[in-house]
């Protein structure tokens, strides 16, 4: 089925292009980097995890909405799923790769990963974050290309398939839930020690996957002729709207918690945040703009009379992207570091190297779920 994806018109051919051309700057800017080590990049002593574990963090919640899509149509039956649930799939695969390339981006030298593989620890919650991630990606590239080829031959999809995908939807949770663990596990990040960053993880990621993949039905219905329907995109706009309502309100106890307890340690890492701490505030301006957009854009997809409009829809599931991109792709990361152990405020700005990598493994992502949706857009004008 893969063929499919050779062929296109001018635009698909353009923007493989474009794709392709920031492969290859992410590729040179790599390089660069296993030649010279990670001192090309702008992280340290004091802030060791940078935009590529934050980029990490952010995409292992796409991965996981997925579950929106596949838990109702599997489990509940609701066949307004029925022609997006393989599309929440490929965008699992395709963040999921995107997960483990940043991993590998952050490690400096890739054959380190070769560690966690050949002296496994189950103490170690790298070692379950790299298993949990590969296999869900295995498990949702395995059935959703099952499901499609039996489509496309006109059979029902094989009885294995089945329990392959009732696993996924454990397993969705389960991948988020070791991420947060990853952070959660470490005692002198106060920003992070809290019990309820699994549950903000997952409500944020399944804010965000739901908002993404609304954008991409929109896209498939401009440039392909695919619609899934306006049914599926208005369940999943409620959905988005109720996750990103649960995620402001984890957001507000960490507030609560924080400033009504007094305790310093606990305030400092998100006055840094949204006030500036010891007149460092380069993040600032960024959170106040991810909560009043994020804030904005829940309001909206809340409201019926707007949420039915589709410029309305697209514009708050864009605005929704982007505050959860920026709280959990930049601020939770960055801030987590702040301050120092010896409580001393330590600045992180990427470097070139690091965004031009960035940029690649974005587009090796783009590039794997362009394909994905090719032959699966095929597929479906055959039948």
């Amino acid at each position: 089925m893969i063929e499919k994806a050779l062929k296109g018109g001018r635009g698909y051919w353009a923007w493989i292009a474009l794709l392709l051309i920031l492969i290859g700057l992410g590729v040179s800017a790599y390089a660069r980097q296993m030649s010279l080590g990670l001192g090309v990049t702008g992280m340290g002593r004091d802030i060791s995890w940078g935009v590529y574990i934050a980029q990490f963090t952010f995409l292992v919640g796409v991965a996981a909405s997925a579950v929106m899509v596949v838990l109702p149509y599997y489990l509940h039956n609701q066949k307004a799923f029925s022609k997006i649930v393989i599309v929440g799939e490929f965008l699992a695969v395709s963040a999921a790769l995107m997960c483990m390339l940043f991993i590998l981006a952050d490690m400096g030298k890739p054959q380190r990963v070769l560690n966690v593989l050949l002296y496994p620890s189950p103490h170690s919650m790298v070692f379950w974050d790299v298993m949990v991630l590969n296999g869900y990606l295995l498990i949702n590239l395995v059935s959703a290309w099952a499901v499609l080829g039996a489509e496309r031959r006109g059979v029902p999809a094989a009885a294995w398939t089945r329990p392959l995908i009732y696993l996924s939807i454990p397993w969705a949770f389960s991948i988020h839930t070791v991420t947060a663990f990853l952070f959660a596990g470490l005692p002198a990040r106060h920003l992070w020690l809290t019990a309820v960053l699994a549950p903000r993880f997952l409500a944020s990621a399944f804010a965000a996957g739901t908002a993404i993949l609304i954008l991409i039905t929109f896209i498939l219905k401009k440039t392909a002729a695919f619609d899934v329907g306006q049914d599926a995109r208005q369940k999943l706009a409620v959905l988005g709207a109720y996750a990103g309502t649960a995620n402001f309100f984890f957001l507000g106890t960490e507030f609560f918690t924080a400033f009504y307890s007094n305790v310093p340690a606990h305030k400092q890492s998100l006055q840094y945040l949204y006030f500036g701490l010891q007149g460092h505030a380069p993040l600032v301006p960024w959170m106040w703009l991810s909560l009043i957009v994020g804030l904005i854009s829940v309001g909206m997809l809340m409201t019926p009379s707007l949420r039915h409009q589709n410029g309305w829809l697209a514009s708050a599931c864009a605005g929704l992207v982007l505050s959860i991109w920026i709280d959990k792709g930049v601020g939770l990361v960055i801030g987590g570091f702040v301050p120092t152990p010896l409580e001393a405020v330590v600045d992180y700005v990427p470097t070139a190297t690091e965004l031009s990598v960035t940029l690649g493994i974005w587009a090796i992502g783009l590039l794997v779920l362009t394909v994905l949706l090719k032959t699966l857009v095929s597929v479906r004008a055959q039948q």
